[in-house]
């Protein structure tokens, strides 16, 4: 196992540190610079572009956030860069140009995004990047396929699955109830190896993530923390928060 003090140092900020008040968009060069200026960790999503790039953005589709609705999947990284956001001047980033930005100042959380669907583009694409960065970084995925690819390829790079208990928002609809147990119960483990676990704050305490922390010795982060009660949860369960819409001490 690595040392990954580093991982659990600070409070990581959820997508950077944004605000919608302050016009500060969530994973944005601005959302970032407010939580290395916090000294928080980020965290943060990729997509891939139809060029396989991977792009820094967390839904799947524009709209939300920016103007247009198109699949990311279906334009190149230079037209994605141009896309023009609702609130804020800022453009998407590409993941090498989030590394450029941060330059090793605060930890860098990467969770690749996946449809579960065995298209792993994204996830070599990112262990690309984040095996040139000089900072530390690691990488994460809700899906075990990302995560065994990362520790056949690129072994020295920290990795991590998210993971939560019970798999009920829609998002999930397409998931068999036999991969949901799987991935309740981290069953994939002896071939994902992850080197630390986030799990839903919301499920916490839960009798895999408390087995991977307190007998194999892996890191628990915590998502995404919100509240008192979660800050609570938190701390007397996790190693570490992934947080948002407040200042974390």
């Amino acid at each position: 196992m690595p040392d990954l003090d580093w991982l659990t140092a600070r409070p990581i900020a959820h997508r950077g540190l944004h605000d919608a008040a302050a016009g500060i968009v969530e994973n944005t060069a601005s959302a970032f610079a407010a939580a290395m200026a916090g000294d928080y960790g980020i965290e943060c999503d990729v997509q891939v572009s139809a060029d396989g790039e991977a792009m820094v953005h967390h839904d799947d589709a524009l709209g939300r956030l920016t103007e247009g609705s198109a699949p990311l999947a279906n334009l190149d990284a230079a037209a994605l860069k141009q896309v023009a956001f609702k609130t804020t001047a800022d453009r998407m980033l590409t993941l090498s140009e989030l590394c450029e930005l941060v330059s090793g100042r605060v930890p860098l959380v990467v969770e690749i995004k996946s449809r579960f669907d065995g298209d792993l583009r994204l996830t070599r694409r990112v262990a690309d990047v984040l095996g040139r960065y000089k900072g530390p970084a690691a990488a994460m995925s809700f899906d075990p396929e990302p995560v065994a690819t990362l520790r056949e390829t690129a072994p020295a790079l920290t990795r991590g699955i998210v993971a939560e208990r019970h798999y009920r928002h829609h998002e999930w609809d397409a998931l068999s109830a036999a991969t949901k147990r799987n991935l309740a119960f981290l069953l994939h483990a002896p071939r994902t190896r992850p080197h630390f676990v986030a799990w839903s704050v919301k499920n916490l305490p839960a009798l895999a993530p408390l087995v991977a922390r307190t007998i194999f010795g892996r890191p628990l982060l915590t998502w995404t923390v919100r509240s008192a009660e979660d800050r609570a949860t938190a701390a007397r369960y996790a190693d570490q928060m992934i947080f948002e819409g407040f200042r974390a001490p």
